[in-house]
């Protein structure tokens, strides 16, 4: 059991890290990120805006992701919505290589930084709702800790 909890700090660590780095990255310096990571220049043209409203959404994810570690009481809604959109963006990646905009390879060269992410989130959701007490309806569930 101790084994699995690791695992999932493991795993929610590695989704704060990555998202907090890109958000601060692409705020910062979106010109750098886009010619920083492999394949950004593939899919158009440069465009601040849009890069730093997708780093607006990191760091969204990066706080949902690290907010849950330490509210236990919210954790679930915390890592599901932030794992919503971790599974839409990987699932937008796919329908770009189903449609012939990317290469397959696209998705291995994307994989840790767009599937792996998402299946962390689904991961770490799902043990947080295994971890959930059940309590009486008229009673609020008490916190775990992780």
């Amino acid at each position: 059991m101790k084994a699995t909890k690791y695992l999932v700090l493991a795993m929610v660590w590695f989704n704060i890290v990555l998202a907090g780095w890109l958000s601060i990255h692409m705020l910062y310096d979106p010109e750098g990120w886009y010619y920083f990571v492999p394949g950004v220049t593939d899919t158009g043209f440069f465009n601040q805006h849009f890069i730093r409203d997708i780093g607006i959404i990191q760091g969204f994810v990066a706080a949902a992701f690290a907010i849950g570690l330490y509210r236990v009481d919210r954790r679930i809604e915390l890592w599901a919505a932030a794992t919503l959109w971790l599974i839409a963006h990987g699932a937008f990646h796919l329908w770009e290589v189903a449609v012939g905009i990317c290469s397959a390879s696209a998705i291995v060269r994307d994989f840790p930084a767009v599937s792996l992410p998402a299946i962390f989130g689904i991961a770490a959701t799902a043990w947080a709702c295994s971890q959930r007490q059940r309590a009486p309806i008229s009673a609020p569930a008490a916190p775990v800790g992780i």
